[in-house]
C-alpha cells in the first residue's frame, strides 16, 4: 500500500469512530497530529473529502491552533514556557541553556535524526512550578539544568526502545 491509500484507510478509520460531519473535524486532526507529528497535505485532502468539508477550512483548522502542526515536526515536540513567570525563576536561563545545548538546536528547529523539535510556548498553564515544559502531552515542571538534561536524555532511552532510534 502506498502512503496515500495509508491515510486515506486511517483517515476512514477516524471517521468510524468520531462521524462523518463537521464536528468529527477537530478530533480527527488531533489525532492524525499526535500519530504523525503533524497533518500532511494528503492527510488534510482525505479529510476534506471524507468529512465533505471545504479543504480550506481543513487547513485554516490545522493552521490555526499552535499544538497542530502542517509541517514534519520531531518524535518529541518540546514546547518550551516562555512566560515571565517562568523567565523569572532562577533555573530557567541554566536550564534553557542545558537544552539547547543537549539538543544541539534552537527554537523553532528539529533534530537531524528526527527526534526532537524545540518549541517556545506563551504558556502552558503551570506558572506556580516554572520553569515549565510540555514534551508532547507530557508535562515538566521546576525544571533546572540537571533536570532539564535528564529528561532530554529519559526520551532518548524511550525513542532507542522503540527502535526509532538506531
Amino acid at each position: 500500500m502506498d502512503a496515500q491509500t495509508n491515510i486515506r484507510t486511517e483517515v476512514e478509520q477516524l471517521a468510524r469512530t468520531h462521524g462523518r460531519n463537521r464536528t468529527a473535524l477537530m478530533p480527527i486532526l488531533q489525532e492524525l497530529n499526535r500519530s504523525h507529528s503533524y497533518i500532511s497535505e494528503d492527510a488534510m485532502s482525505c479529510v476534506s473529502k471524507i468529512l465533505n468539508v471545504p479543504r480550506a477550512e481543513v487547513y485554516g483548522v490545522a493552521t490555526f491552533y499552535s499544538f497542530f502542526s502542517v509541517k514534519p515536526r520531531g518524535t518529541y515536540v518540546i514546547r518550551l514556557c516562555r512566560t515571565v513567570s517562568c523567565a523569572k525563576q532562577d533555573t530557567y536561563h541554566p536550564a534553557v541553556a542545558a537544552l539547547l545545548e543537549e539538543l544541539g538546536i534552537g527554537f523553532g528547529e528539529t533534530t537531524s535524526d528526527g527526534l526532537f523539535t524545540l518549541e517556545r510556548t506563551n504558556c502552558n498553564g503551570m506558572c506556580d512550578q516554572g520553569p515549565a515544559m510540555l514534551v508532547n502531552e507530557d508535562v515538566h515542571v521546576r525544571l533546572t539544568e540537571g533536570s532539564m538534561r535528564t529528561i532530554i536524555n529519559g526520551y532518548r532511552h524511550k525513542a532507542a526502545e522503540r527502535g526509532k532510534l538506531a
